[in-house]
């Protein structure tokens, strides 16, 4: 992988997140994804459940690129309510290991008053590169 993750001497680990990445080759951008399913539907109202699927999205957009999670560099979540998210800390480790894995990219969490879909509860947008091709 042509990754390097950034962790300058003397700082503390991250805990899921990486400080930096430094990456070279095709980047791939990924919009903002909600918790809803290609139909544009949402099967649950609870936050882990909406990060599930909102992590599910991007993932299948990354396909789409040829790239995988252990592709992304970036995540940038929007969450409507830092309480929430802290109380369902737990299940949204969870869902976030059962779709992407272990592996963290660098990561920031904003809490916003809004999101323009009403039922959303988190959005995520996403980096990720993609290799280049050894000549």
């Amino acid at each position: 992988m042509s990754h390097q993750t950034l962790q300058p001497a003397g700082w503390a680990p991250p805990r899921g997140y990486a400080n930096g990445i430094a990456a070279r080759g095709r980047l791939v951008f990924v919009a903002g994804q909600v918790g809803w399913d290609a139909a544009g539907r949402f099967a649950s109202d609870r936050f882990a459940d909406q990060v599930r699927q909102a992590l599910a999205n991007v993932v299948a957009v990354l396909a789409e690129a040829g790239a995988t999670p252990q592709h992304l560099v970036r995540l940038t979540w929007y969450v409507t309510h830092r309480e929430e998210y802290l109380a369902e800390l737990a299940a949204v480790g969870a869902a976030y290991r059962e779709v992407i894995g272990r592996h963290y990219p660098t990561m920031s969490l904003v809490q916003v008053v809004a999101l323009v879909e009403p039922r959303a509860k988190v959005e995520i947008e996403a980096t990720a590169v993609i290799p280049d091709e050894p000549a």
